[in-house]
């Protein structure tokens, strides 16, 4: 009979981590990484990260950009230390020692809206289909369309509640009449299936008790856009993107936008009037005002 090996014990010091992120509510997502992220600086030190310096702490950040340590991933950190050495070991003069580094942020990949429709028609299934249009048509990000169950869809009020979004906040995002007939249609099959309960999953994973994993709808997204050849760097928060772009571009008020985003700060949500081009398109310039190379039509002849 072979003898089970035990899992090895959480520390305290990594427990009291995990309550104080449980306790403002951080998606398990923001948890997984922040305790990763305070791993890499246990790794580097060696030892306890309760027992760093701030020397210790400034080798680290240098460490990190010797070894090309990409600026996201950089500044990714930075936000799991300040937080455990600020909430974890009541060490704020530490997190006082942690720099962010600024760097320009990329315009976002936008598809048109004839791509978007050629990406969901290629989806392979209906739970794909309607997982992708839950992502484009509420603008939800990949680990809130994972994160929703059944309950969160109030057809009555026309919203679609997204609990414990990014930073732990809640919000409502809005469901439209279509997206409504697709999950309604998904949720008639999916009972059919046996895999759809009332208290369950949106979007069951292929054990029904969990929801579908984050990677999993990436890999989706990837092969729909393939399937429709679009030629596009393609995943999940591509759909968000879009659907923030083209609501700019139909005339929606940018703070609007930015609620059913979830934005906490408008320069977040402002970065979209960089790429909708269509709003570009319909803005008549001033030189055409002047009309000074206007063709004269000549009369005919005769």
């Amino acid at each position: 009979m072979t003898t089970p090996i035990p899992c090895a014990p959480i520390s305290p010091l990594r427990q009291r981590l995990i309550e104080d992120m449980t306790l403002r509510r951080f998606s398990r997502e923001t948890q997984r990484n922040y305790i990763r992220d305070v791993g890499r600086f246990a790794a580097f030190l060696g030892r306890s990260p309760d027992t760093a310096t701030a020397e210790d702490v400034r080798q680290f950040q240098l460490e990190q950009r010797e070894s090309g340590v990409p600026v996201p991933t950089m500044n990714s950190i930075v936000s799991a230390l300040r937080f455990f050495f600020t909430h974890t070991i009541d060490r704020p003069d530490l997190a006082r020692k942690l720099m962010r580094i600024s760097h320009p942020r990329q315009l976002p990949m936008v598809l048109s809206r004839e791509e978007v429709a050629r990406l969901l028609n290629a989806t392979t299934c209906l739970k794909h289909q309607a997982a992708l249009s839950v992502a484009y048509g509420a603008g939800l990000r990949v680990a809130e369309v994972s994160a929703l169950k059944v309950r969160d869809i109030d057809s009555e009020r026309m919203l679609i509640r997204v609990e414990r979004g990014k930073g732990g906040r809640s919000r409502n995002a809005m469901l439209s009449p279509d997206l409504l007939t697709l999950l309604r249609q998904w949720w008639a099959f999916g009972r059919q299936q046996g895999v759809m309960h009332r208290d369950g999953w949106l979007f069951p994973g292929q054990h029904t008790m969990k929801p579908i994993s984050t990677r999993q709808l990436h890999r989706i997204v990837v092969e729909a856009a393939q399937a429709a050849e679009i030629a596009k760097r393609v995943g999940p928060h591509t759909l968000r993107h879009s659907f923030a772009t083209h609501l700019l571009e139909d005339g929606v008020d940018i703070r609007v936008i930015q609620v059913l985003l979830g934005h906490s700060k408008l320069e977040n949500t402002a970065l979209y009037t960089k790429v909708a081009t269509r709003t570009v398109r319909t803005v008549v310039s001033p030189l055409d005002r002047l009309a000074l190379f206007k063709v004269e039509e000549t009369e005919p002849n005769g």
